[in-house]
């Protein structure tokens, strides 16, 4: 068992994951333990275009958004794992599942996301993975949900 684990900064999760701005979601995924877990970082900032609208005054990062973001750390851990960087890797959900939201992420908070694979494996199409995001240690959203990997 190797005791150091692999991350992905920016750069390699740009030739991982499809998404650009504004949808790119996970600055960095550390702690990457094969396909079995790792933790993804992103650093909300609020010159994000969806605090314009949600809500002017008292922006609030989407739950939606924060889902999203836990599936691309997903994304990229098996990714990175398998190789996947420059090979066009589709991720499309097909569930979500036990979704729960705890408290608000809002402009300054770093959040982390720690995902853990629930059913899948190199080879495989159909990947669960089940999830907590928390912010400096308090838990913002949890959720399970099952993905599609296109691996082109």
């Amino acid at each position: 068992m190797s005791t150091s684990m692999a991350s992905a900064d920016i750069q390699l999760i740009q030739r991982i994951l499809p998404h650009r701005y504004p949808f790119l979601l996970v600055d960095k995924v550390v702690e990457i333990d094969g396909t079995s877990s790792a933790l993804g970082i992103k650093n909300v900032t609020m010159n994000e275009p969806h605090f314009q609208g949600h809500f002017p005054g008292m922006p609030i990062m989407p739950g939606v958004t924060i889902v999203e973001a836990m599936a691309q750390t997903a994304a990229v851990m098996v990714g990175v794992t398998l190789e996947m960087a420059d090979k066009e890797m589709k991720v499309y959900f097909m569930a979500i599942d036990k979704a729960k939201f705890r408290r608000k992420v809002i402009p300054g908070d770093v959040l982390e996301m720690r995902l853990n694979t629930l059913r899948g494996k190199p080879g495989g199409k159909v990947w669960r993975f089940g999830g907590v995001a928390s912010v400096e240690g308090e838990m913002a959203a949890e959720v399970e949900f099952t993905a599609m990997m296109d691996m082109g």
